[in-house]
């Protein structure tokens, strides 16, 4: 039986590949250089949250990027 990807718009099988392809060459120290950027962001807010709260989280998000 053959698998069924489902993937947001705008997005395909050769979009994710090539993510793959840069995510796997990157060396450490570029992949640590990304990760500290991602926290001083402007305009971003990085939090944990509890894993059962992530489905509702994700639904809030989708419909604020829809105003």
């Amino acid at each position: 039986m053959k698998s069924q990807s489902n993937f947001p718009p705008g997005w395909g099988g050769k979009r994710v590949q090539r993510i793959l392809q840069v995510y796997e060459e990157q060396t450490e120290e570029e992949a640590i250089a990304e990760d500290e950027a991602m926290w001083e962001a402007d305009g971003q807010t990085v939090m944990t949250i509890p894993n059962k709260l992530v489905p509702l989280v994700r639904a809030l998000i989708a419909k604020h990027q829809k105003i």
